[in-house]
């Protein structure tokens, strides 16, 4: 998912370098979502690696 958020960063530059508003502003939401999805995905499996651990004996 974290490559998913790079390529639509990638498109949204490329394309607001050549002025292409509507199509950098979309891919810039898309990439910011999909980032924020890949955060809170990987502190949610952190913590359940974390916690799901019994003492070690």
């Amino acid at each position: 998912m974290l490559y998913w958020a790079a390529v639509f960063l990638i498109i949204s530059l490329v394309a607001g370098l050549l002025g292409f508003g509507v199509i950098a502003s979309a891919s810039a939401g898309i990439a910011k979502i999909l980032f924020i999805i890949f955060l809170v995905l990987f502190l949610v499996f952190l913590v359940r690696g974390t916690m799901g651990r019994g003492p070690v004996a």
